[in-house]
């Protein structure tokens, strides 16, 4: 409005409902790099500390921001840890990052389900599955799964494919 009709800054900003002090306010730039990147050092070298033990640190090192703005920070480079880690991956590593499957054959799945029959007998499927292509890879059915039939199972896929993946994603199914 003041640019195509000529009138004054208090005029435009009544007209729009708008504070004067709002129309000319300019925010402060903040710096949030410094503090992404250290964040991220302490995370590294500190790999069990959460949020608020990061937090103490900031705020010994004499950074002056909240922490609601730091958490922010911390969410956006997502460190966040687990609120409860399972006893059995106790020596497991923390902070794995996630590989973007860019090729088949990069990445595969394994999937355990189980089901009934009309007569109440359970089996179980063990599936494979590339995340890529998300093509079936193999499917194996049986009463009872033992890590004997994983691996053969595995092995033979391997063959057919003539290829094994960089990394392998289990759910820990039963």
């Amino acid at each position: 409005m003041i640019d195509h009709y000529g009138s004054s800054v208090r005029c435009a900003c009544s007209v729009v409902m708008l504070s004067t002090s709002m129309y000319y306010y300019r925010p402060a730039d903040r710096h949030e790099q410094l503090l992404r990147m250290r964040m991220r050092q302490i995370a590294a070298t500190r790999v069990r500390y959460g949020f608020w033990r990061i937090y103490i640190l900031f705020r010994r090192e004499g950074f002056t921001e909240n922490h609601k703005r730091a958490y922010r920070l911390y969410k956006a480079e997502q460190l966040n840890l687990r609120s409860k880690r399972p006893r059995r991956n106790r020596s497991a590593a923390h902070r794995l990052s996630r590989i973007r499957t860019q090729t088949i054959h990069q990445i595969w799945r394994i999937y355990f389900s189980s089901d009934a029959l009309f007569d109440g007998r359970r089996f179980r499927i063990l599936a494979v599955v590339d995340n890529y292509s998300k093509k079936s890879l193999s499917l194996r059915v049986g009463q009872s799964l033992k890590g004997q039939d994983v691996q053969e199972n595995l092995h033979h896929i391997c063959l057919t494919e003539g290829t094994f993946p960089e990394r392998m994603q289990c759910d820990n199914g039963s």
